[in-house]
């Protein structure tokens, strides 16, 4: 008996054998999920690159026609200037979208907040499932809402700003009556791009590590100090790219814009005077049927333009995540 017990104490365990000798099915199913993931990632690329050689193609007309060419389209300045024409467009498109940002963002990140750590999980999960059903509005209801009931609530409150702000730029006055001005359509981007901002935050906070939320409220930290020592630092690239999703959103919006705003071409701060400002959808969708192929073509360059400027947003947003990211507290 001992010398089979020293003999079996001898021989050497045998490792279990690799996966790949184990089932060589698993292997396989790995590969072709790799392929697929990485075909996936090949593909988007493609697809983008498909829409800019499309938008460059088409626009092409128009960037290399003569000012006199030009000039002949109705809606472009009389100097023939395409660059004076897309110019504008591309100043209220940022206006609009940054401003629609400046409102909603704070809201959101307040909305978040109430329901991730201070609304009872009840009232919690009802708030999340109205906030997530703003999101499935179409525009068009948007822009009836903000056109028809909302732009004449205003009135008020835009000429109140108007007499006692109007020496701030933004602020400057008359205010239009009725207000189907920039600042209107920015409260209404706000709404629509609040729901976008609310949920990825939302899920942002919830991730915040238990942890590290015990620890903060473990050295004394009320929960205003704890939501600002821990989970708020956690989510700050989430935040961001949240509002960068909502930003996306802001500056491609159309039929809203196109409903409530009074267009208008000019370099202008006044957020309370209507026929100073559009946007690059806007227009497109405003002059598309009326176009002949030189508009077509002048309107598809204003498209390049926005392409450009939501690629530049989230090459920003990308690298303002990258950067956060060491500092946000999830490392």
């Amino acid at each position: 008996m001992s010398g089979q017990r020293l003999q079996a104490e001898a021989e050497p365990e045998l490792a279990p054998a690799p996966l790949s000798v184990r089932g060589g099915g698993h292997d396989r199913a790995g590969r072709v999920f790799r392929w697929l993931a990485t075909g996936s990632g090949v593909l988007i690329l493609a697809v983008l690159a498909a829409v800019a050689g499309f938008l460059l193609l088409e626009a092409w007309p128009a960037l290399s026609a003569s000012r006199e060419d030009l000039a002949a389209i109705s809606w472009i300045p009389d100097d023939g200037s395409l660059l004076g024409y897309v110019g504008p467009l591309v100043f209220g498109t940022v206006l609009a979208a940054i401003l629609a940002l400046l409102l909603a963002v704070p809201v959101a990140i307040g909305i978040a907040l109430f329901i991730s750590h201070y609304a009872p999980r009840r009232l919690a999960d009802v708030l999340g499932y109205l906030v997530d059903l703003l999101a499935a509005i179409p525009s068009v209801v948007y822009g009836l809402w903000g056109g028809l009931w909302l732009a004449p609530k205003l009135q008020g409150v835009w000429g109140w700003l108007s007499d006692n702000l109007g020496f701030i730029p933004l602020f400057e006055g008359p205010a239009a009556t009725p207000p189907r001005v920039m600042m209107t359509v920015g409260v209404v981007l706000a709404v629509m791009i609040l729901p976008i901002v609310t949920a990825v935050s939302r899920e942002v906070f919830l991730q915040t590590p238990r942890l590290h939320e015990e620890a903060a409220l473990a050295l004394g930290a009320t929960r205003w100090e704890m939501v600002r020592m821990a989970v708020l630092p956690f989510g700050r690239s989430g935040v961001i790219s949240a509002s960068m999703l909502g930003l996306g959103r802001a500056l491609g919006e159309t039929m809203a814009v196109l409903m409530i705003l009074s267009p208008g071409l000019t370099y202008s701060w006044a957020l309370l005077m209507a026929g100073r400002h559009q946007t690059i959808a806007a227009n497109i969708a405003l002059q598309f049927p009326e176009a002949n192929p030189l508009g077509v073509s002048a309107l598809i360059a204003t498209g390049l333009a926005l392409f450009v400027i939501t690629l530049l947003v989230n090459m920003a947003a990308r690298w303002v995540v990258s950067r956060r990211a060491a500092f946000s507290g999830a490392n």
